[in-house]
C-alpha cells in the first residue's frame, strides 16, 4: 500500500494534500505538479510504500529537485520509486551516452524479479560489477532537510515504517499530514 502527500511551506505554515501521482511518469512531471500546488513555496513530496521503502522530493521554486529513497532496490520495483530513481540519481550516464536507460528495465520477465534471477545482484556473471544494477539502501541527498532540522545523519536513520510522520512532527506539520492520510 502506498501513501504519497505533497507538504507545501506557506507564509502560514505547512499545508498538505493527498495528490495522486498516477499520472506522473517522471520526475520533472512531478516536480511540476508540486509547482502548481504552491509555485512559490518549498514544497516536500513524500511517498510512502508501507513498511517497504520511502521517499522525499524536495522543490523550491525553479531549482532542480532534490531526491531521497531509502532503498533504492526495493523502490525500483515500484512505478512511484522509477520515477524518482533517474539514471542521476543512480550514477549512470544517460541514455544517450550510450548507456541503457531506467526503461530498459521494463524488459526484465516475471520470473526474472520473481527467483529466476536476483535482480538486487551488482555482480554480473564474470564477477565485475553491473553498471545497471539498483544499489541497495539509500540513494539521494540525504542533507535536503537539514535546513529544516533534520540532518542527512537522522534521515538515514528513519525506517520506512514511521519515516513519514517522523519528519513531519519534526517539521510540526504531524497533524496536516495525519489530516490526510
Amino acid at each position: 500500500m502506498y501513501f504519497t502527500a505533497l507538504l507545501a511551506r506557506t507564509d502560514d505554515g505547512w499545508e498538505a494534500s493527498d495528490t495522486e501521482f498516477d499520472d506522473v511518469e517522471s520526475l520533472d512531471e512531478l516536480a511540476d505538479l508540486a509547482r502548481e500546488a504552491a509555485p512559490d513555496d518549498t514544497v516536500l513530496v513524500c511517498i510512502e510504500q508501507e513498511g517497504v521503502w520511502f521517499g522525499i522530493v524536495r522543490i523550491d521554486g525553479e531549482d532542480d529537485p532534490r531526491v531521497f529513497v531509502s532503498d533504492a532496490a526495493r523502490a525500483m520495483r515500484s512505478a512511484y520509486g522509477e520515477i524518482l530513481l533517474t539514471d542521476e540519481l543512480l550514477g549512470r550516464q544517460a541514455a544517450d551516452d550510450g548507456m541503457p536507460a531506467l526503461d530498459d528495465l521494463d524488459d526484465l520477465t516475471d520470473d526474472d524479479v520473481a527467483g529466476g534471477r536476483d535482480t538486487d545482484d551488482n555482480d554480473n556473471d564474470d564477477g565485475a560489477l553491473d553498471p545497471d544494477a539498483v544499489p541497495r539502501g539509500p540513494v539521494g541527498d540525504a542533507g535536503l532537510l537539514a535546513d529544516f532540522g533534520i540532518d542527512a545523519a537522522a534521515v538515514l536513520t528513519l525506517s520506512a515504517d514511521d519515516a513519514l510522520s517522523e519528519i513531519a512532527e519534526t517539521l510540526g506539520a504531524a497533524d496536516v499530514l495525519e489530516a490526510v492520510r
